[in-house]
């Protein structure tokens, strides 16, 4: 194939060959923008070479923002509920700080494991077993892995996923109850 270009600035036509185009680029269309070299040929006319297709600009993707997943009735009581139940055990039976400690460093950990997983997600990179993110609510990090699930809007809305978190949270509060009031002791 070989056809003429018309420059933008005007002027005359200059001749083009399809070999003047990288190979495996497909022949250009009508009025499609190029770019090009100008060169005289051996019959002493002007001909194009070292032709090619602009490379278009990639329009850089704005991060995609999500709002927080839905308030939903236990979702909103739950940590404020479970705070109720933690002071009323620890005045009742003593609590050690260290537990409170614990919940609340196992509950920034879950948050940061979640988080992790959800930039795994969306990177394609290796990522958290939902077994692993069960064990860090059933170890009582639940109320960090309820924050992230609501902020982060990850694994909120997997009804089998939730299943099991919701059970991980009530298996670990009646654990703590259990066993500071000495129930499970007496099993």
């Amino acid at each position: 194939m070989s056809d003429f270009f018309t420059t933008s600035q005007g002027g005359q036509e200059i001749f083009v060959h399809i070999k003047a185009f990288p190979s495996g680029t497909g022949r250009p269309t009508v009025g499609q923008a190029l770019t090009f070299e100008v060169e005289t040929g051996p019959n002493g006319k002007k001909r194009a070479h070292s032709v090619q297709y602009p490379v278009r600009a990639r329009v850089a993707r704005r991060p995609r923002v999500e709002a927080p997943a839905p308030w939903t009735f236990p979702r909103l009581v739950a940590i404020p509920a479970f705070a109720g139940i933690y002071c009323y055990v620890s005045v009742q039976w003593t609590v050690r700080p260290l537990v409170l400690l614990a919940y609340i460093g196992l509950s920034v950990l879950a948050f940061l494991v979640y988080a992790f997983d959800k930039s795994a997600a969306r990177q394609g990179r290796w990522r958290t077993s939902e077994r692993a993110l069960h064990l860090f609510g059933l170890a009582g990090g639940w109320p960090g892995a309820l924050l992230a699930q609501q902020l982060l809007r990850h694994k909120s809305a997997k009804p089998g996923f939730v299943a099991v978190f919701w059970g991980t949270v009530v298996v670990n509060v009646v654990a703590f109850v259990g066993w500071r009031t000495g129930f499970l002791r007496s099993l």
